[in-house]
């Protein structure tokens, strides 16, 4: 054994005062945001882009993966309570976010800014945002493990958890597995744009992206707790299934930018 089983009881808030409370998860996913913006602005810097539409870009991306999160969840997952309390999908304060809602988020809010705000093609802009959305990805699923949410099946490895608000059962700390993965992903973008010739190839960088993250994500799930009750009656659990074409999609834009990148 390399450890002991690890007892997780972290607070979910770093601190409270009165009715107010910092938590880790809010904390972690403006921190994405943040760091996102400054890799962003430097991007933009060197290619010559026009930098006052970073704040116009960056508000459109968190309302576009909040409303894409947010509905993903509603539709994906739960329309069949959501569908009986619509005035419950605004509180998403109660929780109730999809990785693959927000996703599509922010194929819209690319569109979006491609289309009425910027004059660059929408891949030109994903292909240079696709490795600060990844460490992003990675800060919110962080943000999970300090939740103590999305948990993983139980298991007898020697680093499994035990997520005492949950239960005592030692269980696959499957978000860290996700940030770790995600966090990879991020590095190897990192590489591929500045190291590389990777970014002169149209779609080929945001296309890696979605086929990487996403096969991760197919596979991860096997480890996890299903998020929903139907979902036990599934071969393959919706996350799953909602992985399938967003892996297809980045495999078409990768074939699409017909590149040879040249490592060297």
């Amino acid at each position: 054994m390399l450890l002991d089983t690890i007892i997780w009881d972290v607070d979910p808030a770093i601190f409270t005062i009165g009715s107010f409370s910092l938590r880790w998860y809010g904390l972690l996913f403006s921190t994405g945001f943040l760091i996102g913006y400054l890799v962003t602005q430097r991007v933009f810097r060197q290619e010559k882009a026009d930098e006052s539409l970073l704040d116009i870009l960056l508000l459109l991306l968190v309302a576009g993966t909040l409303i894409g999160a947010r509905l993903g969840h509603v539709f994906f997952y739960q329309w069949g309570y959501y569908s009986q309390h619509p005035l419950e999908i605004l509180m998403i304060w109660k929780g109730g976010l999809a990785s693959h809602g927000g996703a599509v988020g922010l194929i819209v809010i690319f569109w979006i800014y491609a289309r009425y705000f910027s004059k660059s093609p929408m891949l030109w802009t994903t292909d240079r945002l696709v490795m600060s959305i990844m460490l992003t990805a990675g800060l919110i699923r962080t943000g999970n493990l300090m939740n103590s949410e999305i948990i993983g099946l139980p298991t007898d490895v020697p680093w499994a958890f035990v997520f005492t608000v949950r239960d005592m059962i030692p269980r696959h700390p499957a978000q860290l597995y996700e940030a770790l993965i995600y966090f990879a992903i991020a590095a190897l973008l990192f590489f591929l744009y500045w190291k590389t010739n990777a970014k002169k190839y149209e779609g080929f960088l945001t296309g890696l992206y979605l086929s990487l993250t996403f096969t991760a994500r197919f596979f991860i799930e096997f480890l996890k707790e299903n998020q929903v009750q139907f979902e036990d009656s599934m071969q393959l659990n919706m996350g799953q299934w909602l992985s399938i074409p967003l892996v297809i999609l980045g495999g078409y834009l990768m074939w699409r930018s017909r590149s040879h990148v040249d490592l060297g």
